[in-house]
């Protein structure tokens, strides 16, 4: 089971990475423009808080675990993942961007699958 977490929290990590910077460094119009229609809902504060609260949930869900320091993050890390997905999904829903839900609820999954497993049966203080 700890390997299977690893993996899950690494995809986890590769996409908010990827997703995170991809708000942080574009314009928010070119981002609309790029299929991110959702950000046009936003302020370009708001885009960055949220490429930025995605780069820390990457970072979160690798380094104190792999580092050992303060491992109880990584659940935590998770438990964001899974806000700022239901998040997502409420913007989706509001925007009527069906399409978008099965991915989100694929990340949320994957996220709750993480906060249960390091919170629970497979704790790195266990």
């Amino acid at each position: 089971m700890n390997i299977a977490l690893w993996i899950t929290s690494g995809l986890l990590a590769v996409g908010a990475l990827a997703g995170g910077a991809m708000l942080l460094i574009q314009p928010r119009q070119k981002l609309a423009a790029s299929g991110w229609a959702w950000v046009e809902d936003f302020g370009d504060g708001t885009v960055k808080a949220i490429g930025a609260l995605k780069v820390l949930a990457a970072v979160g869900l690798i380094l104190p675990g792999a580092l050992h320091i303060a491992p109880v993050l990584v659940p935590l890390a998770a438990v964001g993942w899974v806000l700022l997905m239901i998040g997502a999904m409420i913007t989706h829903l509001r925007r009527q961007e069906a399409q978008a839900l099965p991915v989100v609820l694929a990340l949320l999954a994957l996220a709750a699958f993480v906060a249960w497993g390091r919170f629970g049966p497979d704790s790195f203080s266990g």
